[in-house]
């Protein structure tokens, strides 16, 4: 941490941010409409290519019956039916879905979205398959046949399918084209009545088969409805932790950030009683002169998985990585009415962390000196809506930084004020130094070296 203390007032007096925070763009506004845009997005494309594999694997059964079952053929189409058919009519739709999946992953690959007018007429086409298979079989048998046919089903696979749109309108649309363009066959090649013995030739037979397709893109409307409703509270859930994670780290344990999160608001800025702690690891710049930086960062990355999982079991939070140490806070964002006694357990169990890594890494021993300090400090959040990061500003944080500088000098491995001391009824084993000077300050500071 030799490049974190300097003559000059420390970064985190002035309250600026030392580290470097990741873009909170996912937390505003903006940003959760575009994520929620790219999950529709997203949802198209599998309702895409679900579709496409129904049709290619449609063209290629109906392909082989033409072809290979010439007798069932005959048995159902008086005329039979030429061997290109099934392309004529299959083929361009599925060919239309193979294109529009691969608009979509590139639209997507480049974050844009697929305009509103643009989904209804692709609704419209993709719809209008059954009723191409539909006129041209009629012409190949009789019309009151083609309607109890499959090709009519395709109608309600398409209603199903437009659930994953996740809009309401568009499954509505879809379910209404269907039922217009049945009806509209049917009053092409089917002579009506009004009142008919024959079923197939009565009006309201056909008229009711519509109705029953409109009212499936109603149902698939509201599911689709719900299904958006669903990605909204994930997404927003998303967006949510992930602007805890943004304010406070990736170094803040599940259970604080559950408990920040069901305050629905950012902590607010005030002055309050916080325990900070500063550790620091000794001689680490040297260290790093003798080995490789990928070794490096993975002794880092080992050393501070086991300080984090210590910090998080004491109600803590690493506010900051700075270099080869950190700044540990406890008593904010989340009030801690023990965050003295807790802080100096937290410190205890990382000197006996740091004996074990010693025992078993005698290649990669390790010295660490430890400061903390109890009092008022003013504690907020700073930045943009696109950048921020909860801090901690004061003399609190500036004595804590002291107290670890000064273990160098006393050959301590851990420091606490008097009010640490005092707050945790004489912490075990504490040792008074005295009043000492303190860099800095004017007067001299009474500390206390504990073992």
């Amino acid at each position: 941490m030799t490049c974190s203390y300097h003559p000059a007032p420390p970064l985190w007096s002035l309250g600026l941010p030392v580290r470097l925070v990741r873009p909170m763009a996912e937390a505003t506004p903006d940003g959760y409409a575009n994520e929620l845009r790219r999950e529709i997005l997203r949802s198209e494309i599998q309702r895409v290519r679900v579709l496409a594999v129904i049709l290619v694997a449609l063209l290629g059964v109906t392909l082989c019956a033409v072809n290979f079952l010439p007798g069932l053929i005959h048995s159902m189409f008086h005329q039979g039916l030429a061997w290109w058919l099934p392309l004529a009519g299959i083929g361009p739709f599925a060919l239309y879905e193979v294109v529009v999946l691969f608009a979509l992953r590139w639209r997507a690959s480049h974050d844009r979205d697929f305009p509103r007018y643009a989904r209804f007429g692709n609704a419209f086409i993709e719809t209008s398959m059954p009723s191409v298979l539909i006129f041209a079989l009629a012409h190949h048998m009789a019309p009151e046949a083609v309607f109890g046919y499959w090709p009519p089903l395709l109608y309600f696979v398409f209603v199903l399918l437009s659930t994953l749109r996740l809009d309401f309108w568009l499954s509505l649309w879809t379910g209404a084209v269907a039922a217009v363009q049945q009806f509209l066959l049917v009053l092409l090649f089917v002579p009506l009545e009004l009142f008919s013995d024959v079923p197939e030739h009565s009006l309201l037979y056909n008229l009711s088969r519509s109705i029953v397709l409109l009212g499936c893109g109603v149902i698939a409307g509201i599911v689709a409805g719900s299904l958006r409703r669903q990605f909204e509270k994930s997404v927003a859930a998303a967006v949510a932790r992930d602007r805890v994670t943004n304010m406070f780290g990736q170094h803040v344990s599940p259970a604080v950030v559950d408990r920040l999160l069901a305050s629905h608001s950012d902590p607010p800025s005030e002055l309050r009683e916080v325990c900070v702690l500063f550790l620091d690891i000794r001689g680490f710049t040297a260290m790093t002169r003798k080995r490789p930086a990928d070794e490096t960062v993975a002794l880092l990355n080992d050393f501070f998985a086991e300080m984090i999982e210590i910090v998080d079991r004491s109600n803590g939070i690493i506010n900051k990585f700075l270099g080869d140490g950190f700044l540990a806070i406890f008593g904010a964002p989340l009030d801690d009415p023990k965050a003295a006694v807790n802080a100096l357990a937290a410190a205890h169990g990382m000197l006996e962390a740091v004996e074990r890594w010693n025992k078993t890494r005698p290649d990669k021993t390790l010295r660490v000196g430890i400061g903390i300090h109890l009092g008022k400090a003013v504690t907020g959040t700073v930045g943009s809506p696109q950048r921020k990061e909860y801090t901690v500003i004061g003399d609190t944080v500036n004595l804590a930084a002291r107290l670890e500088q000064l273990t160098k000098e006393t050959g301590s491995q851990l420091l606490v004020s008097s009010a640490v001391h005092l707050a945790t009824t004489g912490a075990d084993g504490a040792t008074d130094l005295g009043p000492l000077p303190i860099r800095g300050y004017d007067e001299e500071v009474r500390v206390w070296k504990v073992v």
